[in-house]
């Protein structure tokens, strides 16, 4: 009696993998993600960053995968801020310092950065201590929580750190990818908060945005998408945010002359 068992090998249907296709394939899917737990775990906080990123895409940007993506990102700032207990405390003594002369409502700010700080401490790489430049980009970055004291010295003191930092960082050998990626957020928060709060101009208003917050938001999203850290182009001759931030402070100085004319 003929056999009416569909035979896979007729219809075209791939086989059925064999135990130890599958045995294999399990070993193979362990030791990627030992592989993966090892960078993560690493002193380089790029690469970390791009399989953290990767484990997103790779998980289809689901709840299961973002879920994952935030239990593993604070394990790891958590570690990398033990690993470096001189950073973490000059970090909160310069929020604590600022959280002295804020205003009520600016501490939430100073709370915030005092987390972007502490969690992104890996980004000193080797180094154990903040350092000079760092301390001064995370003091500039809270200016604006001292607002109501410092008046117009927000962004005079805001160009001055900022050319100061850099300075520093070069000159002592201490640049760092916390420096680097710190120094622009710290300026993106600031000079966004002043325009927009000190600023009556719409068009300094979209141009202060397009210089600092809109690249933030693209490399973001740009960066997730791809599963891994993309950089901000960088120039040596055509720089938008420092031309902004020179322009900027360029109109405060103007303002401050004009004001001390008119009190005379």
């Amino acid at each position: 009696m003929p056999d009416d068992t569909p035979n896979p090998s007729v219809r075209g249907d791939p086989p059925l993998p064999t135990r130890g296709a599958r045995v294999t394939e399990a070993a193979d899917r362990r030791a990627r993600e030992r592989a993966r737990a090892s960078v993560i775990d690493g002193a380089d906080s790029r690469a970390a960053s791009n399989a953290l990123l990767d484990g997103l895409r790779q998980g289809r940007f689901g709840p299961k995968a973002w879920g994952r993506f935030g239990v593993e990102i604070t394990v790891r700032s958590i570690q990398e801020a033990r690993k470096r207990p001189i950073a973490l405390a000059e970090a909160t003594a310069v929020h604590v310092a600022m959280a002295a002369v804020a205003h009520p409502h600016g501490r939430l700010w100073i709370a915030s950065s005092w987390l972007m700080t502490v969690t992104h401490l890996g980004m000193l790489e080797e180094r154990r201590t903040m350092g000079i430049p760092n301390l001064l980009t995370v003091t500039r970055a809270n200016l604006p929580a001292a607002a109501h004291r410092l008046g117009n010295a927000v962004p005079v003191l805001a160009l001055v750190t900022d050319f100061v930092d850099g300075k520093v960082a070069r000159a002592t050998g201490t640049v760092t990818r916390f420096g680097t990626q710190g120094d622009y957020l710290s300026d993106t928060a600031l000079w966004t908060w002043f325009v927009l709060t000190h600023e009556k101009s719409r068009p300094w208003q979209v141009a202060t945005f397009a210089a600092w917050a809109l690249p933030v938001v693209a490399l973001t999203a740009v960066s997730i998408a791809r599963g891994g850290v993309v950089d901000l182009p960088r120039s040596r001759w055509i720089r938008p945010a420092a031309l902004m931030e020179v322009l900027i402070g360029g109109r405060v100085l103007v303002r401050i002359l004009d004001g001390s004319s008119t009190a005379r």
